[in-house]
């Protein structure tokens, strides 16, 4: 009989500066090599949870380094959850222009919600946008 996994769980906090995306990176490097994550998997992890939380210092908390950012993650032998939370009074997620239409292309911003539902198994946003929930399925990677 297989033992239970007890999920882990791990949580930060920081003020909303985008030097602070470097916790992150360092965050999803110590996730990844304790789940044994292939590189091309680590990619979309990263690169999701990097548009979370830039969204949420850019956006969310309007470059308010006086506002928090709060990431946090179980996994179990399943899954891996991030859950990024910010200050701010959220946005409408589900209106928001296509970057791929060729009027948005030459646009140097608006991706980040396509790529985090692009890259993320499972995409959620709580709290009217403020939080946001990347599911990311490794059973199979």
């Amino acid at each position: 009989m297989e033992e239970p996994t007890v999920p882990t769980t791990q949580k930060i906090d920081f003020p909303s500066r985008t030097e602070n995306l470097t916790l992150i990176e360092k965050m999803v490097d110590e996730v990844c090599e304790e789940h044994k994550i292939n590189e091309d998997y680590y990619g979309n992890i990263l690169i999701a949870l990097t548009e979370a939380v830039n969204n949420a210092i850019q956006h969310g908390n309007k470059k308010d380094s006086n506002k928090m950012i709060s990431v946090a993650y179980q996994s179990n032998a399943k899954k891996l959850v991030f859950t990024v939370k910010d200050e701010g009074e959220g946005f409408d997620y589900d209106n928001l222009p296509d970057p791929t239409e060729p009027a948005n292309l030459e646009k140097t911003n608006g991706r980040g919600v396509f790529l985090m539902r692009n890259l993320a198994d499972e995409v959620s946003f709580y709290d009217e946008g403020s939080k946001v929930e990347l599911n990311f399925n490794i059973s199979a990677n």
